[in-house]
Parts: structure tokens; sequence; C-alpha cells
């Protein structure tokens, strides 16, 4: 496989990246105030929360809420689940209500659709990427999640489905057959976030060992100098023949 983005200096630029719009980002795996005020005054758009026990940056309900409360009327809080059950969901909303949900697992089209009727949230679906076929399988989730995030796939016998720093070939999603808006992740850092962000076109990025010390300590420097690239401007590209 190339290194992501590698192709992109062969290739012409593509007509669909003729319009350019505000990127989101997402700063995934928070646990502590610091890390929330952090994204807040750096001007991020959303905090990730982690409910999965196997992951390094779990966060438990309990301990979720404070940090949902210091980021209420000021960034949009996201609960990630990983094939969450009902009872689940049901405490996630009660103790933390989240603005938005994520579902990181094996979620069908059709649990997607329940979790979206259940919850009254929007909903972003994650799906795994290896190789351009599995881009293709966001199809069956059109008009049911409300954003498709592109991740990269983990690797076999992984015990938690992202987090693992990892990318994948970047220009599986560079064509207008990728339905927008749309997210990205996988082994995103401050120094490469751009480069995806011109050879995708992502709407949103998505962030969380890239900007860490460790696994599940978050570095607020890492976490501004993330933010700042992300949402720098960049030359638009004209369309081709233009």
């Amino acid at each position: 496989m190339a290194p992501p983005g590698r192709l992109l200096r062969a290739r012409h630029p593509q007509p669909w990246k003729v319009c350019q719009v505000p990127v989101k980002v997402k700063i995934c795996g928070v646990r502590t105030r610091e890390i929330v005020d952090t994204a807040v005054d750096a001007g991020a758009d959303y905090v990730g929360l982690v409910f999965f026990p196997n992951s390094p940056r779990y966060i438990a309900p309990d301990a979720a809420r404070p940090l949902a409360e210091t980021a209420s009327g000021r960034i949009e809080t996201v609960a990630v689940l990983v094939d969450p059950d009902d009872a689940l969901i049901e405490d996630i909303l009660a103790t933390v209500r989240p603005g938005l949900l994520q579902l990181h697992g094996s979620e069908t089209p059709d649990r997607v659709a329940a979790v979206k009727a259940r919850s009254g949230l929007r909903v972003i679906k994650a799906l795994g990427v290896a190789t351009a076929d599995d881009v293709a399988k966001a199809a069956a989730y059109r008009g049911i999640a409300d954003m498709i995030l592109f991740d990269a796939k983990a690797p076999a016998g992984s015990k938690h489905p992202g987090g693992h720093g990892l990318a994948f070939d970047w220009c599986a999603l560079g064509g207008p057959s990728v339905e927008r808006p749309f997210a990205l992740s996988g082994g995103l850092d401050p120094d490469n976030v751009s480069e995806a962000l011109a050879v995708t076109g992502a709407s949103m990025v998505d962030v969380s060992s890239g900007v860490e010390r460790a696994p599940g300590e978050k570095d607020p420097d890492l976490v501004r100098r993330f933010i700042q690239a992300a949402k720098a401007p960049s030359p638009l590209k004209k369309a081709v023949g233009s």
C-alpha cells in the first residue's frame, strides 16, 4: 500500500474539491476537564467520550458526567459506543446527556436506525477501512446514519476497534463516489492532518492517539497543534479543465 497521501502529487485536482467549507474537529477519548477546556479554547467542535471498557480511553458514565457538564453550551459531546445494548444506551443518555452518539462496532444499518430512533440523537457510524471495498460498505447506511466516519481497520486480534494510531490509504476516499459529508480518523496527528484533508476532502477529522503522550493521556499542546493545523485555511484547488 502506498503511504497515505503519497499519490496526491501524481493526481490531477479533483473537480469535487472546488468548494471549501470549514472543517470540523473532534478530539476523542477525552478523560479530563483540562482537555475539554483545551479543546474548547483551541476551537474544536466536538469532544468524544469513550464508553468501551477494553479501550485505554474508557471512562465510566458517572465519571463522564462532569466532563459533559464542563462541555455543555461550549462544545458538543459525542458518546462513543461499541455494539451497545439498550441498557447501556439508556444509562449514557440519562447520566451523560451527550449531543451525539458514535457507533464504532459491527452495528448493522437496522441497528443504527433503532439506536437513532430510541435516542432521538444524531448518530455517527464508524467503518473500518483497509481497501476501497470497505469504503463501499457506507452505501448501506445512507439515509440512516447522519455521518460516516472512515477509520483504519483494526489489526487482526485487536480487542478494540479504534485508537491504534494506524492510517489507511486515504486515496480510497478521494473521489466523487464517496457521499459527503464524511469524517476521517485513523493515524491522524498534527503533522499529517493537512495532507489528509487535501487528499480526502473530509468534512470532519477525528483524532485520539495522535494527540497523546501515552495511551489515554492527551497532551494539551498536541491538541492545540492538531486543531490549528486542521482549521488552517488551505488554497482552493481548481476543477479539472478550468
